[in-house]
């Protein structure tokens, strides 16, 4: 059906090689693009271009023969997609979508301006402009462009702590009384349908602000759930979206829901749809970009999904460890293959599904003592 067809992803790592394993289950022909030589999918694809995603010139290259191009990164070149779309290349999501996403501040103008409730926040250039928000503090700063991770976000509690603040353009938050940090994955395809998956709670690192798991469902009040898949909806509608948009939002004390960010491609959050889903969230997006019909975004199990990261104790006994870790029943393993060693990075994920959240939460306690 899409023998002849020619996809291309920006960006090469563990989101684009899962998301070209569900690509080879519909027949396609998947080229990618990325800096790193060793990254995930270079040994997924006959079609590996190796070159920077934020190169007008490369990405131009990169484009010129394909029929589509999607990403699972932000930082990519819009001119060069704007110019790609041109051509009559395909572009999802837009280049419109991504530049509104990729600039934090822009985002949340965006957001507040189709009255979808965001943190207060504002722009500053530079660490130097911090000093004049002195009465704001404690607040949140963050990178406008290119965080991920955790890498991009810091809290700042007193004035001292602005001498070793980024020294980039940023946005600073007030922080919010947050109850619950949550997720929903919104797709929508070119003929307007939308489909929702089940809002996940997350529970981030606090020294990293990176995901350490998530539990899907998220245990809510079914008011909040509703409101929270009402907004990602609104948000799919008013970006004019074509594909997915994880929609991370954070729920108040006194039950607000509010929106964070948005990541316009897959999302750690749906990771566990692999296997707990009717649909994941890597075939709901290959749907959406090639116009087909959205698939059952229905939930089959509880299920709880815990990052792996690199470190030395891990690295001192890895096989024995993973061995341990796939004695558990309703344990699957997604090793992503990282080439080198960095503490902190993200090298794997392990999704737990079983019949009751409590059967998963008991095999979780397990796992996280195997890792630890």
């Amino acid at each position: 059906m899409f023998e002849n067809l020619k996809m291309g992803i920006l960006g090469g790592g563990q989101l684009g090689a899962m998301l070209i394993r569900h690509a080879i289950d519909l027949g396609l022909n998947v080229s990618v693009m990325e800096k790193d030589a060793n990254a995930p999918c270079s040994r997924y694809t006959s079609s590996f271009f190796c070159a920077d995603t934020t190169s007008y010139e490369a990405v131009l290259e990169f484009g010129k023969d394909l029929d589509i191009i999607t990403i699972e990164r932000e930082a990519v070149n819009i001119d060069a997609l704007r110019e790609l779309q041109k051509q009559g290349v395909k572009v999802y999501p837009s280049p419109d979508t991504i530049a509104v996403i990729q600039d934090k501040f822009t985002q949340k103008q965006f957001l507040q301006s189709h009255n979808i409730p965001v943190a207060a926040g504002e722009a500053v250039q530079g660490k130097n402009d911090l000093y004049a928000l002195e009465s704001k503090l404690p607040f949140c700063l963050k990178k406008r462009r290119d965080g991920y991770d955790g890498y991009g976000v810091m809290v700042l509690k007193t004035k001292e702590d602005i001498a070793s603040a980024f020294d980039a353009p940023c946005v600073v938050e007030e922080l919010v009384d947050i109850k619950r940090e949550i997720a929903v994955i919104v797709a929508r395809n070119e003929h307007g349908e939308v489909k929702c998956y089940d809002a996940v709670a997350m529970v981030f690192s606090e020294e990293k602000f990176i995901l350490d798991f998530q539990e899907a469902p998220a245990q809510l009040d079914e008011a909040i759930l509703k409101e929270a898949a009402t907004l990602a909806e609104k948000i799919a509608e008013a970006l004019n979206l074509v594909g997915i948009v994880a929609v991370e939002m954070f729920v108040t004390k006194d039950n607000k829901v509010i929106v964070n960010e948005l990541a316009p491609r897959p999302h750690n959050s749906g990771h566990h749809t692999i296997e707990a889903s009717v649909t994941s969230q890597y075939e709901q997006l290959l749907r959406a970009i090639l116009g087909l019909p959205l698939g059952d975004t229905s939930l089959l199990f509880p299920s709880l999904m815990l990052n792996i990261l690199d470190s030395t104790s891990l690295n001192a006994n890895k096989e024995e460890k993973i061995k341990s870790i796939l004695r558990v029943p309703g344990a699957h393993l997604h090793w992503y293959g990282k080439i080198g060693h960095r503490p902190g990075r993200k090298i794997g994920h392990i999704t737990i599904a079983d019949n009751t959240m409590e059967s998963v939460l008991s095999k979780a306690e397990i796992i996280r003592k195997v890792l630890n």
